[in-house]
């Protein structure tokens, strides 16, 4: 346990001895979870983590002298994070694929618990198992507060009815509650909003709701008011694009994003009081935020680039925070959490020649000290070189991809693996992607390519993707191929595309929609039919019309959606298929799957199929994320060898 949680110099990756005349970890090391998954410290500097220790998941407490207070088998639960609400209390985030019957839209739901541990007498039970009127689910958390000397979680949750002595959800749509996390006893602070609205909350540092939006899902018209019940700004977004945020540095504002007509995000702060609403961070790109814990207010955010760096709004504390990163010159750096008085400081980095590694930062002491390996058995030398590759779309639009090369080999005519990012409205960064470098591993090039509709870029740029689904999102793929095949780096003659939830969806269109390009498609949880993703999602909404508008703003109108979906394009498939989804995905049904198999197999298509039984969207359990990528290297070298 001491090695993974208090490691000593000789624990670093950096440390490790050199692998690059050995063989390759195996890839059991690249599938698994990580050793240490989480990591968070409490005021006084305790720390929490979830770890895996002798082949078993726990969850494990230190004291600030590094003896264990807590050492619990974690099981079979999803856990999702972990966060201290004191010294004492820390909060465990986890979710359970379940069933609701015959009466609800979706077959399944991913419903989020937390639980709540007492560390000194080892108690732990979920928030609002001590109260029979709410269910034991958590839809949102909205911080923890000291209020009367105690320490109060506030949360969403779904209020119960009864009858013939069964419970039942007496509606969707979430309440917030003020939780005593002493006794775990809840009390309402904030009403549900009304039918067909969507509500969130900002409490502030005294425990009381001094914001509330409110937004109409039939015309997408929005509000805040403050405690006072006093309209403080309010527009329309027909989408849904508009979000509550956090507080102003100062407390006294609110900070709310919503974006305009053209499809730009802004970010905008208005007094509590009300009055003149004013545009913040106008020019700048922010890949997240970082926020007072005891109060929601904003003191500071991190800027994107291949060499980000955060800001603090505190003049002192941002040089402090700037020599910290300055002190990992040639890694992806992550602030995780912190003491109040940012005294210690919890530091992730990872990149090249680092797999993850986890540490602790004492200003006192000026030292950053090792306390934890993701992936202890791949060393420095095992990972592949990343870099970004920037390149231009057929059409001129610029753009760029992350290139992940074998450890130890020549960029010069490599076989190549596609390995577009999932959302589609996210991106890949420098940094160590499992799946990247378990390819990479063994001898492939992996490029990941930020195609229109990413947001490593501006909002034109995420925007560019919309209604472009199988038609230039898919071009600008392979047009990353071609910038690869042009600097001399990849052989065209062997490449396959590898992708999971979109990038699944981008594989299969990449050998049914284009032609010529691959030697084999890998879709792990993809869409196959556009249309039955549209109606599925719709149906789960509740039919609701921004949910309707939302997905025909980025799918484009629904008489197209047969042009862009591959089950329809079956016949043309001119690449084996293997794919590979959960049985309890509740964000792409299984059924997607399922009938791009039947239609390959009509057509008389060479694919393979294989269900993970008991898995999610996520890929959340050790045990099935292997097997994924066994599956996914075995038909990849048997149609695309590396050497």
């Amino acid at each position: 346990m001491r090695k993974i949680l208090l490691a000593t110099a000789s624990l670093i990756a950096a440390a490790l001895p050199s692998l690059a005349d050995a063989a390759p970890p195996p890839l059991e090391a690249y599938g698994e979870l990580p050793s240490v998954e989480d990591i968070a410290i409490s005021p006084s500097g305790n720390l929490a983590t979830i770890a895996w220790i002798s082949g078993v998941r726990r969850i494990v407490t230190l004291d600030t002298a590094g003896r264990p207070t807590t050492n619990a088998p974690t099981g079979d639960a999803k856990i999702r994070g972990i966060n201290w609400a004191d010294d004492d209390i820390l909060l465990i985030t986890n979710s359970a694929t379940v069933g609701l019957g015959p009466y609800f839209t979706a077959s399944k739901y991913e419903l989020t618990g937390t639980l709540v541990l007492s560390v000194s007498n080892s108690k732990a039970e979920l928030v609002f198992a001590n109260t029979s009127a709410i269910a034991n689910t958590t839809r949102g958390s909205y911080g923890i507060r000291k209020v009367d000397g105690k320490s109060v979680g506030y949360f969403g949750g779904i209020e119960l009815g009864r009858s013939m002595g069964n419970a039942y959800f007496k509606h969707g749509r979430a309440l917030l509650y003020a939780v005593d996390l002493s006794t775990n006893r809840a009390r309402q602070v904030a009403r549900a909003p009304a039918e067909n609205h969507y509500r969130d909350w900002l409490v502030d540092a005294q425990g009381e709701v001094a914001a509330t939006l409110d937004i109409a899902e039939s015309s997408g018209s929005w509000q805040i008011a403050n405690a006072k019940d006093d309209v403080i700004a309010r527009g329309v977004s027909p989408t849904g694009d508009v979000s509550l945020l956090w507080f102003g540095y100062e407390g006294s504002t609110v900070i709310y994003q919503s974006e305009d007509e053209e499809g730009t995000s802004h970010w905008y702060e208005v007094p509590l009081t009300g009055g003149q609403t004013k545009e913040i961070l106008a020019n700048v790109s922010t890949s997240r935020t970082y926020v007072d814990r005891a109060s929601s207010r904003m003191i500071g955010y991190r800027e994107r680039g291949d060499r980000p760096k955060a800001v603090m709004f505190d003049p002192k504390l941002n040089s402090t925070i700037a020599k910290i990163f300055a002190a990992f010159p040639d890694r992806n750096v992550g602030l995780m959490d912190w003491t109040p008085d940012f005294s210690k400081i919890l530091v992730r980095t990872e990149g090249n020649r680092d797999s993850g590694t986890w540490f602790r930062v004492d200003l006192a002491t000026r030292k950053a000290s090792p306390i934890g390996d993701e992936r202890p058995l791949i060393g420095p030398d095992d990972v592949g070189p990343i870099s970004r590759v920037s390149y231009t779309a057929a059409d001129g639009l610029e753009m760029d991809g992350i290139l992940t090369l074998p450890p130890g080999r020549e960029a010069k005519n490599l076989p190549v693996i596609m390995l577009p990012h999932g959302g589609p409205s996210a991106q890949d960064d420098l940094g160590f992607d499992w799946w990247a470098q378990a390819f990479a591993s063994r001898g492939y090039a992996v490029f990941q390519p930020n195609f229109r509709g990413s947001t490593n870029r501006d909002d034109a740029f995420r925007h560019a993707g919309d209604g472009q689904w199988g038609r230039k999102m898919q071009t600008d793929i392979t047009d990353g191929l071609a910038e690869l095949v042009r600097r001399g780096i990849v052989d065209p003659r062997r490449a396959c595309i590898v992708g999971a939830s979109y990038g699944g969806y981008a594989a299969l269109a990449g050998v049914t929609l284009q032609h010529g390009f691959y030697r084999c498609a890998v879709s792990v949880a993809g869409v196959s039919d556009v249309d039955l993703m549209y109606q599925t999602d719709l149906t789960e909404s509740g039919h609701s019309r921004m949910t309707g508008r939302a997905l025909r703003a980025q799918l484009g109108e629904t008489g197209t959606y047969d042009e862009i979906s591959p089950r329809r394009f079956a016949d043309n498939a001119d690449a084996p298929v293997l794919l590979i989804h959960g049985k309890d995905d509740t964000v792409v049904p299984f059924k997607q799957s399922a009938v791009m198999a039947d239609a390959l197999k009509d057509a008389g298509k060479p694919y393979e199929m294989v269900v993970l039984k008991g898995e999610d969207h996520w890929l959340s359990r050790s045990a099935t994320r292997k097997e994924m990528l066994s599956a996914a290297m075995q038909f990849v070298q048997k149609h695309n060898p590396a050497e």
